[in-house]
């Protein structure tokens, strides 16, 4: 690289330094988050490998499950959700599967069913379902099915046999 030389007052010269240049990333890291704005409208599947923050509104189902899902505060969602930890600020209308944790925060509205080892319902939350705390996460990726699949239960026979 060439040195760029300036000379100061005192007949004295100085070099400056080149500004570095910064390096594109060869790909994204786990830590990276998209954003669905509020404007946004979705209809169908969202899936990916990254962090996402949804401020608008989605119909159809949501398949994160190495990474976090947000609904933010704007967020409207009919739609069936599957991430690794899901925090819930706006409505959302559909179940839930978190394999780590899911908040309502107590701004969230849930209408839907919950299944995660940790569950948390903040002061203020509107909730209305059910909440399964199953660590087996194995459990928890079969609860959630995508839309327009039938849901995976036991009849309920065979789940009074079960309970004795």
């Amino acid at each position: 690289m060439f040195e760029k030389r300036k000379e100061s007052q005192d007949q004295t010269p100085t070099v400056e330094q080149p500004t570095p240049v910064p390096q594109p990333a060869d790909h994204f890291s786990s830590r990276s988050t998209a954003v669905i704005g509020q404007t946004i409208k979705i209809k169908g599947t969202v899936s990916g490998d990254e962090n996402l923050i949804i401020e608008g509104t989605v119909d159809g189902s949501v398949d994160l499950p190495k990474h976090d899902l947000t609904v933010g505060a704007t967020g409207k969602l009919t739609a069936d959700l599957a991430a690794k930890n899901v925090k819930i600020d706006g409505q959302v209308t559909g179940d839930i599967a978190g394999t780590e944790k899911v908040i309502v925060s107590k701004t969230g509205h849930v209408r839907g069913n919950i299944v995660a080892p940790r569950v948390t319902l903040e002061d203020g939350a509107k909730f209305k379902g059910s909440i399964d705390m199953d660590p087996n996460e194995s459990s928890v990726r079969n609860t959630v099915p995508v839309k327009g699949q039938p849901k995976a239960s036991p009849p309920l026979n065979e789940a009074k046999q079960e309970a004795s």
